[in-house]
């Protein structure tokens, strides 16, 4: 008698959406696709196991966000990147950053403070790292941490638009900035902050690390 193995459930297609989403954004977001470069949906596709349509939904959210850029009859591309909007997106990141981390430090819940000390430990393990794509990559799961902490999705879909931006423009100048390991590991007063129930200097940590980082990008410029 022949036993039949059941296959799991297909993966619900916005999920699958999601899935390609993230891939292409830190693709993109990292310049493994270079600004103006093509994007092959259907290489993408086949290269994640997944169908056209949530490729497509991807390439659409990421259409909104500034990330790519659809020509009719040519294809899709990587966007380029325009240094002079370094000063209005941090400008704003400023603001709502700093009112995420407050919130966050309003309404950490237990899973999330669970989270947060993860963080903590992957900040230490880093110590003395040169590592520059690991600490860009921590870097930015700090901020993506922050953002859900803020238990506002609006806010949290608005600043994942500038930081992915920003980050993009960090990645463009990466090489060249001479305190990275420092700016990153700002972070860690940041969490602490957020860990102790002190939406002030949370704020306050958040913002000052945004401008710094601006002005030192814009430095190196």
């Amino acid at each position: 008698m022949s036993t039949r193995v059941s296959q799991p459930p297909p993966a619900p297609r916005e999920l699958l959406a999601d899935r390609a989403y993230a891939e292409l954004r830190d693709r993109i977001v990292t310049l493994r696709i270079a600004p103006g470069e093509p994007i092959d949906e259907d290489a993408l596709g086949v290269e994640l196991g997944i169908g056209r349509t949530p490729v497509r939904e991807a390439i659409k959210r990421l259409a909104l966000e500034n990330l790519v850029t659809v020509f009719p009859r040519r294809g899709t591309f990587a966007s380029e990147i325009n240094i002079t909007d370094l000063a209005d997106i941090s400008d704003v990141r400023v603001q709502l950053e700093g009112h995420a981390a407050y919130r966050a430090a309003q309404r950490l819940t237990k899973d999330q403070r669970a989270e947060l000390e993860a963080l903590l430990e992957a900040l230490a393990h880093s110590q003395g790292s040169d590592d520059t794509a690991a600490l860009m990559a921590l870097d930015a799961a700090v901020h993506r941490f922050i953002h859900r902490c803020a238990g506002n999705p609006y806010l949290e879909e608005t600043l994942g638009r500038y930081l992915n931006l920003s980050l993009r423009i960090w990645h463009l100048v990466l090489d060249r900035l001479p305190h990275l390991f420092a700016r990153v590991h700002e972070h860690d007063d940041l969490l602490h902050a957020i860990a102790s129930g002190d939406p002030g200097r949370a704020r306050a940590v958040v913002a000052e690390h945004i401008e710094t980082f601006e002005r030192e990008i814009r430095a190196v410029l």
